[in-house]
């Protein structure tokens, strides 16, 4: 069978049919950037104590109903209970303690609402809060399960659109939530759509753009205007101080994509395995069309196409499933290895990303630093992919994270400023490896199953996930705890990733037999770096042979 990049060739790399799939694919993830980083604002937790329905607010009379306790070691008035009244009649108390029986006050200093205030979701009901995005990521979890096998056999172009719907309009419902409950269902749903939209686009974007710029699309595209979302968030968050309000403007915008179905085509690549080649032909024409090129009198053969070639020969039509990431020794080895960087790398990056309001500072400063942090990350991977290999990215962006979140524990707490750098540092160093890592997948897994690969690989990241915000509510007790464990894990997942098969200056396998084996001894792939970069990593993989 031809390879689909030779057969379109003379479609060209740049022309305005592929600068319109760029554009739109990569503008659709702009939500995505900020659907789940949103709670960082919308649950912040802003300073409360227990309701004094008997006081005034004099300072004096404060201290008189209630504890001190220390927090991250300053003192301040207890946040879950207050001292008794010795009796009804006057203002005396006693030693004893009691929880908050008639609410909370909560400060609007930063804050209009949120839905914390609202939902009183602190003291006892204060898991509430990170599991909200437990629920999401759960959420994301499942649409990773359902996305790669139902756009692998209903099309990229129809599940792209179906979730983009979804998350769009159960964002809407949720800014009308009436209990927590009902908000978490619908955040759930909300999950599902996310991730499916995400994933559909990044596959559709690399199965439709030639080789030369899916590297431009994965890193500058679809990674930065995911940023560009997240760059938002605090801008938005910084003018609009009511939860429910920022919720609806934040998810206005996903209905001005739903035009764009007469804009984006199915991928050719999908309908071709699927042995749809007069579709596929017709996408192709229409997009010479548009380059304004003329296509050869025939585009595809029935030997291009492996599934039609099956039908016409009274072959069974094959039906690929997720146990098919499995089947051979190689495809089994690339999925358990990815599943293991994918769970890890997640914690790191979501933990880091949530940590945001628990670091000393302003939180909308801290969260735009965190998004511009994945800016500069997208871009000097997109940089760094044209002349190093993908595993090394990978691995020494990785190592370079868990050093400085590890050296974090050794900055004084008075040099706060320091402390929040070597943060960012390390958000920079795992979302470059992050986004590398879509890239590696999508190459790795073929035609045939990649949809089911790329799906397992976000599904088993989502697991992290789930774990991420509860790492990142117990940093509001111990600062250091989340930065000890995510370092660790970035160290020892960094070395891993050295096992990953190269697939820089590969072609996108079609089928199974073209899956590439790990580097199991540190086995180079002989591509075209520079003499310097070559040497430099040859004396890195010994080292880390040596480890």
């Amino acid at each position: 069978m031809r390879d689909y990049d030779e057969i379109t060739s003379f479609l060209g790399e740049w022309g305005p049919f592929q600068k319109t799939i760029f554009a739109l694919l990569s503008l659709s993830s702009i939500p995505n950037g900020y659907g789940a980083m949103c709670m960082v604002f919308l649950s912040d937790t802003p300073r409360h104590h227990c309701s004094l329905p008997y006081l005034n607010t004099t300072g004096y009379n404060q201290s008189q109903a209630l504890p001190m306790e220390e927090v991250n070691g300053q003192l301040d008035y207890s946040r879950c209970t207050r001292y008794k009244r010795l009796n009804v009649t006057e203002l005396m108390f006693g030693n004893e303690t009691e929880r908050c029986v008639d609410g909370w006050d909560y400060s609007t200093e930063r804050y209009i609402s949120t839905m914390t205030t609202e939902w009183n979701l602190v003291c006892g009901d204060a898991w509430k809060v990170p599991f909200s995005l437990s629920v999401f990521f759960m959420g994301v979890f499942t649409g990773s399960i359902l996305c790669g096998q139902v756009s692998d056999r209903f099309g990229r172009k129809f599940i792209f659109f179906l979730s983009l719907a979804v998350q769009t309009i159960f964002t809407i419902i949720q800014v009308v939530s009436v209990s927590w409950e009902m908000f978490a269902i619908l955040y759930f749903i909300v999950g599902v759509g996310q991730i499916s939209n995400y994933i559909t686009a990044f596959i559709l974007g690399n199965e439709v753009l030639g080789e030369s710029y899916r590297l431009a699309f994965s890193t500058m595209g679809m990674c930065v205007f995911y940023a560009v979302g997240y760059t938002v968030l605090p801008l938005f968050a910084y003018f609009i101080r009511s939860w429910r309000i920022l919720l609806l403007v934040l998810a206005l915008p996903g209905f001005l994509y739903m035009p764009l179905w007469w804009f984006i085509p199915e991928s050719p690549r999908w309908l071709l395995a699927e042995g749809r080649l007069k579709e596929a032909e017709d996408i192709v024409r229409a997009a010479a069309e548009k380059n304004g090129v003329r296509p050869p009198a025939v585009i595809f053969r029935e030997e291009d196409s492996a599934k039609l070639l099956e039908k016409q020969t009274d072959h069974p039509k094959t039906s690929y499933t997720y146990l098919d990431l499995v089947r051979t020794s190689k495809i089994r080895n690339i999925t358990i290895l990815n599943v293991i960087l994918w769970f890890s790398v997640t914690i790191s990056y979501m933990g880091l990303s949530l940590s945001t309001p628990n670091m000393n500072g302003d939180p909308y400063l801290n969260c735009l630093l965190s998004a511009v942090m994945e800016l500069v990350a997208y871009t000097g991977a997109w940089l760094m992919l044209k002349v190093v290999s993908r595993r090394h990215i990978i691995s020494s962006t990785l190592l370079l994270a868990g050093a400085v979140l590890l050296l974090t524990q050794m900055v004084p707490e008075k040099w706060s400023s320091v402390i929040v750098g070597l943060a960012m540092v390390g958000k920079l160093g795992v979302t470059g490896a992050f986004s590398v890592m879509y890239i590696s997948a999508m190459e790795l897994y073929p035609t045939v199953v990649r949809g089911m690969g790329v799906g397992v690989c976000s599904m088993t990241s989502k697991m992290g996930s789930v774990s991420a915000p509860f790492l990142a509510f117990m940093g509001a007790y111990y600062k250091a705890l989340p930065y000890i464990v995510m370092g660790l894990l970035s160290l020892a997942i960094g070395l891993l990733s050295l096992l990953l098969p190269e697939t820089r200056g590969t072609a996108l396998p079609e089928d199974l037999s073209q899956v590439q084996s790990l580097n199991w001894w540190s086995h180079r792939e002989h591509l075209a770096e520079p003499a310097g970069v070559e040497c430099g990593f040859l004396i890195y993989d010994l080292c880390s042979c040596l480890l």
